[in-house]
């Protein structure tokens, strides 16, 4: 399907201050960006880079009184999310090299501390797909999704004892139980089509049978809609920004995303 997605944010500032930005997507297996739009307001120089997970980030020092980011991209992104059941678990000692950091305990996501809790919820799974499968079942099953009550991050074992938390928090949890099975999982920060209520949205991904699959502990079943702009390990690797100096937050902020009934919309779209 052909998305049109649209995130506007705008803060108000006392003092001069560096940003670093991730709010771009990028084309890759999953998704192709066909046209976008970034504006920053007022004007200034930015430097682009690629970060170690290979997001597209921007660095801008912003200046009072106020500073604001526009964007809108206009992507093809799958109608279905892939799905394996029964895809095998893929040992450690066979991995690639860079899914390997995906293993590993992180700031929000303890995965030392879930190793009896993920091999209860998964018993009777087998080894791989079917684990991470389950895990998201139980997460969404018992685990209050409470969109719009976000608060200060925190971490799985937090999650796991509040037993609520917004689309990040759920997937931190699955993350945590998936990786203290030895199955990599990373945390992906986008937008999903027909997400209610409409933000910014968090899910996460599992390598098995040699690939990335995506799970969403929010849904009630998977679907498509998905147009992705950062992975990481976490959530403090894939902020859309982060401030340096006297702390600030958004003032107003704006995304939508819509669905593009005519792929003629869409410019230099093949016929």
């Amino acid at each position: 399907m052909w998305l049109r997605t649209r995130c506007d944010i705008r803060f108000n500032l006392s003092v001069p201050t560096p940003f670093v930005l991730m709010l771009r997507p990028r084309s890759g297996a999953q998704q192709w960006v066909a046209r976008e739009e970034y504006r920053v307001v007022p004007s200034l120089p930015a430097v682009e880079f690629t970060d170690i997970y290979g997001n597209l980030c921007q660095r801008v020092t912003a200046m009072p009184p106020e500073f604001a980011v526009y964007t809108t991209a206009e992507v093809m992104t799958a109608d279905m999310v892939d799905k394996a059941p029964g895809g095998e678990f893929v040992e450690v000692q066979n991995l690639p090299d860079a899914v390997l950091i995906y293993l590993l305990p992180s700031r929000y996501c303890e995965s030392d501390r879930f190793g009896q809790m993920a091999t209860d919820i998964s018993r009777d799974c087998l080894p791989g797909y079917d684990q991470a499968a389950a895990i998201t079942t139980w997460v969404h099953q018992n685990i209050n999704y409470r969109p719009g009550n976000s608060d200060l991050s925190v971490s799985a074992v937090e999650v796991n004892t509040r037993q609520w938390g917004v689309c990040r928090d759920l997937s931190h949890l699955c993350i945590a139980l998936c990786r203290s099975l030895s199955i990599p999982a990373r945390l992906v920060v986008g937008f999903l089509h027909e997400l209610k209520p409409m933000d910014l949205h968090a899910w996460f991904e599992v390598f098995v049978a040699g690939r990335w699959y995506t799970f969403d502990p929010t849904e009630d079943q998977q679907r498509g809609g998905y147009v992705v702009i950062g992975y990481g390990r976490d959530a403090g690797d894939v902020a859309v920004y982060n401030q340096f100096g006297p702390t600030v937050y958004p003032v107003d902020q704006t995304v939508i995303v819509e669905r593009i009934a005519d792929v003629s919309q869409v410019p230099n779209s093949l016929p």
